[in-house]
C-alpha cells in the first residue's frame, strides 16, 4: 500500500517515515518503527492515510508521528488547514498568534507540538507495583515468576529512563522545529465537529515542509456521523485545580497582593484552564481561593460566568462542545477547607442554610455539596457533619455532604453521607455491588477517585494511552455517578533515583520518591 506522497524535493529530506495512531499507543522518543520495517497500521492508519470518525458536536483528534533518519531532518512545519465534505461545506481553521490560541471562533483544528518527560520512575499511585508485576504496564515490567512476583532493578524495566509524550503546545508557538537524528516528533491533532455540518465523508491533507521545500502529504478523512453529541457529557467528571499553584508557575508568586498584576495574570490563566477544560468534557473545581479577601457564603465573583456559562461563550472567544453551558459542579470546601467546623451543629446550619439559598437563587441546576473530609482514618466525624445537616429543618438540610471514603465502610457507620467517594483498586464484588444497590435505593450518589490498575486504568504518564479510556468505560459499565481525579496542577520536588529492588527485601521499589 502506498505511503504518503513526496513532493520533488524528496531527495533532501530527513524524514525517514511518517504514520499516526490514536493516541491509545505512547511512542516513546527514540522509537522509529516504521524506518525499521515494523508494521504501524492501526485503526486510524491504513498506511497511506489517516481516517477517523465522529459525531456533531464532537472533537475527535489523531496523532501523526514523524521519524528521522540518520540526520537531523531541520525546520519542519506541519499543517492541516481544512476538511472538505458534502456540498462545499468545510471545516476549517484559521492562523493566530499569540493569545489567539485561547480564540476557538473559526479555530475547529488545532495542531500541537508534542513535548516529552523522561521517566525515572514509576507511579506509585497507580500501580503499587510491590506486590504483583503483571498491574504495571507491559513496558515497565520487570521479569516475574509466580503471581508476579518481580525480580531485578529499574534497569531491567524495558522502557526506563525513555521519554514519553506528554505536554502539548500550540503549533503556533512552535511554528518550526527538528527532529534530531534517529528520534521521532509527533504533532497531535484536534478537529472539532461544528452541530451544524452535514454527515458525509470530509477530506483534506496534512501538509509536512522541511527546510521549506521538502514536502509531504498525508490524506485525512473523516466521517461525520448523523447524530450530535449532547453539550453536557454523560460521562460526568471532576479535576481539582489550584489556583496558588497556578500563580506560582505563570506568575512566579504562590499568593500575589490583591488586584496586582500578578493577580489578574493567575485569574486570566485560571479561567483559560477552565476553557481548555470545557473543551474537552472536563469540569473543573477548586478550593474558592483567591488573592482577594472574601467571607461569604458563596462562590467568589470569578465563579459566576463559570456556573452561567459566560466564560464558555462566543464573546469569550469560546466554541466548542458545551458552549453558554455552565461548568455544572461545585465544591464547597475543597478537602474539607470549610471554615465553620469549630461552631457546631448550629453553625452548620447557619452556613449549610446561606449556601443552598445562593444556589437555589442563582444556579439551581447545578450539582454542589459540602466536602466534609478527605479520607478520613475514620467515619465518626463524617458520621457526625452529615447527620447534622440532615437534620436542618431549612433550606440547609438540602445540601449535600460529601466524603472521600470507601462506600461499604460509609453505607454502614455514615449512611447520613449523601455522596461517597471512593479510591478502588480492586475488592470483592458482592460487597461492593451489594453496598452500592442499598446506597442507590436513597437517591444517594456514588464517586470514584483517581485510577488504579488493574481495577481501572490511570492518569500515570507512563501507563498505556489506551488507559484513561478504561476509565470512562468503567465509568459507565458500573453506574459511577461521577469520576474524580485529586490534583491536575500538584507542584512538588521530587528526587529520584533507579535503585529499584525487591521489597520482600525491605527495600524501596520505586525509582522516584518525594523530599
Amino acid at each position: 500500500m502506498p505511503g504518503p506522497t513526496y513532493g520533488d524535493a524528496e531527495k533532501v529530506s530527513n524524514i525517514s517515515a511518517i504514520w499516526a495512531n490514536n493516541g491509545e499507543d505512547k511512542v516513546t522518543r527514540d522509537e522509529r518503527r516504521a524506518s525499521l520495517g515494523q508494521d504501524v497500521t492501526n485503526s486510524v492508519w491504513d498506511g497511506s492515510r489517516i481516517k477517523i470518525f465522529g459525531a456533531k458536536n464532537e472533537v475527535v483528534s489523531f496523532n501523526i508521528i514523524l521519524e528521522s533518519g540518520s540526520a537531523t531532518a531541520e525546520n519542519v512545519s506541519v499543517s492541516l488547514k481544512q476538511l472538505s465534505g458534502p456540498n462545499g461545506v468545510r471545516i476549517s481553521t484559521k492562523a493566530v498568534t499569540g493569545d489567539g490560541v485561547f480564540d476557538w471562533i473559526g479555530r475547529n483544528i488545532e495542531l500541537f507540538y508534542v513535548r516529552y518527560l523522561p521517566i525515572k520512575g514509576l507511579s506509585r499511585l497507580s500501580y503499587e507495583n510491590y506486590y504483583d508485576e503483571r498491574h504495571v504496564p507491559q513496558r515497565f515490567r520487570r521479569p516475574w515468576t509466580g503471581n508476579g512476583v518481580g525480580s531485578g532493578t529499574w534497569l531491567d524495566r524495558p522502557d526506563h529512563d525513555k521519554f514519553y509524550p506528554d505536554i502539548a503546545v500550540p503549533l503556533e508557538l512552535v511554528k518550526k522545529f527538528a527532529i534530531p537524528a534517529a528520534r521521532n516528533q509527533s504533532v497531535w491533532a484536534d478537529i472539532y465537529i461544528p452541530k451544524t455540518v452535514p454527515a458525509g465523508v470530509y477530506q483534506g491533507t496534512v501538509t509536512i515542509t522541511e527546510n521549506g521545500a521538502a514536502n509531504k502529504v498525508v490524506p485525512v478523512e473523516l466521517q461525520v456521523r448523523n447524530f450530535t453529541l449532547p453539550d453536557t457529557p454523560s460521562a460526568r467528571t471532576m479535576l481539582f485545580l489550584s489556583l496558588s499553584d497556578i500563580s506560582r508557575r505563570y506568575t512566579g508568586i504562590t499568593w500575589p497582593d490583591c488586584d496586582t498584576p500578578e493577580d489578574m495574570t493567575s485569574k486570566q490563566a485560571f479561567d483559560r484552564h477552565f476553557l481548555m477544560a470545557h473543551r474537552h468534557g472536563i469540569s473543573l473545581i477548586d478550593g474558592n481561593d483567591g488573592n482577594c479577601s472574601w467571607d461569604k457564603d458563596q462562590p467568589r465573583p470569578e465563579w459566576v460566568p463559570r456556573l452561567d456559562g459566560v466564560l464558555f461563550s462566543k464573546a469569550n472567544h469560546y466554541n466548542g462542545p458545551g458552549r453558554n453551558i455552565g461548568n455544572g459542579v461545585y465544591s464547597i470546601g475543597t478537602y474539607g477547607q470549610w471554615s465553620w467546623q469549630s461552631e457546631g451543629k448550629a453553625g452548620m446550619w447557619l452556613h449549610s442554610n446561606a449556601w443552598v439559598k445562593w444556589f437555589s437563587e442563582n444556579f439551581p441546576s447545578t450539582e454542589y455539596f459540602l466536602y466534609l473530609i478527605d479520607e478520613p482514618k475514620d467515619l465518626r466525624q463524617v458520621k457526625t457533619w452529615s447527620e447534622w445537616i440532615e437534620e436542618n429543618p431549612d433550606v440547609g438540610g438540602r445540601l449535600k455532604s460529601f466524603s472521600t471514603s470507601d462506600l461499604p465502610d460509609v453505607l454502614v457507620q455514615a449512611p447520613s453521607l449523601d455522596i461517597a467517594a471512593s479510591t478502588f483498586d480492586v475488592g470483592l464484588r458482592y460487597t461492593w455491588q451489594n453496598a452500592l444497590n442499598n446506597w442507590r435505593k436513597d437517591r444517594k450518589q456514588f464517586y470514584l477517585y483517581n485510577g488504579h490498575r488493574p481495577a481501572t486504568g490511570s492518569f500515570a504518564t507512563e501507563d498505556d494511552g489506551v488507559a484513561l479510556r478504561v476509565i470512562a468505560w468503567s465509568q459507565f459499565k458500573k453506574g459511577v455517578d461521577r469520576w474524580f481525579f485529586w490534583q491536575s496542577t500538584y507542584y512538588r520536588n521530587f528526587q529520584c533515583d533507579n535503585a529499584e529492588t525487591d521489597l520482600f527485601n525491605q527495600a524501596q521499589t520505586f525509582g522516584c520518591f518525594s523530599k
